[in-house]
């Protein structure tokens, strides 16, 4: 081990000089043509409390993440859902159109009713970021689209009772970087 840090062979090293208390031998190591005494330590552990500030930050984020976690395949699921909507009534007549959106509604209620309302009011709020970013459009234009504007001023209203909009933008370069940090690292997971 100790030749691979060195540019000498240790035979051509002259060993040192001892002296006549110099007793105890030790391992050592070449290090510039000399040797040098070393020792390996244990591990040791060192622990600091976390500043309050930045366990505040660390609780939030951790919040954010397990939010995340939980709601993007929901997000992911909506995406692809609209999309299929969408190519389907691209050429439909207007009649048709509203009868196949409610059919796909009621569908959508057996499949996503239940496990969405076990959601948390902050869960919630997260999962309408994300279907923003999925589909480039906000949860209030979506309702509006499909269901009308009077639905969607309807559910704005409910939003806005706990604490939330509808109307929520999503920036992926601005307030949610660190959300977008997140979803990509929950992308990774599922290309996997």
């Amino acid at each position: 081990m100790s030749a691979a840090f060195s540019q000498t062979a240790p035979d051509t090293i002259p060993l040192p000089q001892l002296g006549p208390n110099d007793t105890i031998p030790v391992p050592a190591e070449i290090h510039g043509g000399e040797y040098v005494p070393v020792q390996t330590l244990e591990w040791t552990w060192v622990q600091a409390p976390y500043p309050k500030h930045l366990l505040k930050r660390r609780q939030e984020w951790t919040r954010l993440r397990n939010a995340i976690y939980v709601t993007y395949p929901y997000a992911r699921r909506a995406g692809a859902i609209m999309n299929d909507i969408n190519a389907r009534i691209a050429t439909m007549p207007e009649k048709e159109k509203k009868k196949y959106i409610h059919s796909r509604e009621k569908e959508l209620k057996k499949q996503f009713a239940e496990p969405l309302s076990e959601l948390s009011i902050y869960q919630g709020k997260v999962l309408m970021k994300l279907i923003n970013r999925q589909t480039g459009n906000n949860c209030y234009n979506i309702i509006k689209e499909y269901k009308g504007g009077f639905t969607a001023r309807a559910w704005q209203t409910v939003a806005f009772v706990f604490g939330s909009n509808l109307k929520q933008p999503y920036n992926a370069n601005g307030d949610e970087r660190e959300m977008e940090k997140i979803v990509q690292e929950v992308e990774r997971l599922h290309r996997m």
